[in-house]
């Protein structure tokens, strides 16, 4: 999956929902993103592996709701 695309999906939903989604801080190999004060790393690659992406999903389960991607 594409790191923008992936970004964008759960910025969107973050929106849609009124939870906060913003850029926390840089690291040298991730984007720490808050997610209504969930950490999120988001790896810096232009390609994420789609496991990774999946992961990256449901970490964010507890604030979006249980499958919120599908």
């Amino acid at each position: 999956m594409k790191r923008r695309i992936l970004i964008s999906k759960i910025a969107n939903d973050a929106k849609r929902r009124g939870v906060s989604w913003r850029l926390h801080r840089e690291g040298p190999k991730h984007s720490v993103y808050s997610l209504d004060g969930e950490i999120i790393p988001v790896p810096r690659h232009v390609e994420i592996n789609e496991l990774t992406a999946r992961g990256i999903l449901k970490q964010c389960e507890p604030k979006l709701g249980k499958g919120w991607w599908k």
